[in-house]
């Protein structure tokens, strides 16, 4: 029961540095394990009207990753007009930022934002990596080189967008309740 919190729960983090586990199967050796592997909920945005189908979910799943699990509970929510779907993300790839795809002949790209995102490099988008030491960057040997990669990849807290506002009213006297 516990385990299966555990990896239900990913990604898990110390320090904001990513942690990478795996369930061992019985007599398989752990060395031999890739710790490269790691499942992510990752919001699909400006999805054009008309495509919120599930195996578009599973197309672009496949595209940022692979496949896992489509959530299209969160559609027609209050402001929540996106997919949402799990993928299992290659920790040496760069994240995938955007995807082109077509609507009645016309092209558009749609977005994508990871949740509970960690540390990653600005510069080529990896997870795990951030500039403090990058042997590429050292390579290159500027201190400005441009990003493709920015914080609009990280999804806002699904909760924080849940809850309700919470007004003060003040009373006659001043006060605040």
């Amino acid at each position: 029961m516990d385990m299966e919190r555990v990896l239900k729960g990913f990604p898990w983090m110390f320090n904001n540095h990513l942690l990478i586990l795996s369930k061992l199967k019985r007599g398989e050796d752990p060395l031999k394990i890739p710790l490269v592997y790691v499942p992510f909920w990752v919001q699909i945005h400006d999805i054009p009207i008309g495509l919120f189908f599930e195996n578009l979910a599973e197309l672009l799943g496949n595209f940022i990753g692979a496949f896992l699990e489509y959530d299209g509970s969160n559609l027609g929510k209050e402001n929540r007009n996106y997919m949402r779907v799990r993928v299992q993300i290659d920790v040496r790839k760069p994240l995938r930022r955007k995807k082109q795809v077509m609507s009645n002949g016309v092209c558009s790209y749609v977005k994508f934002k990871y949740e509970r995102l960690t540390l990653f490099y600005f510069f080529y988008g990896h997870l795990g990596h951030n500039d403090s030491y990058c042997e590429t960057k050292m390579m290159i040997g500027t201190d400005f080189i441009e990003m493709g990669w920015d914080l609009s990849l990280r999804a806002p807290s699904r909760r924080a967008l849940s809850m309700n506002s919470i007004w003060l009213r003040e009373e006659e006297d001043g006060d605040k309740k």
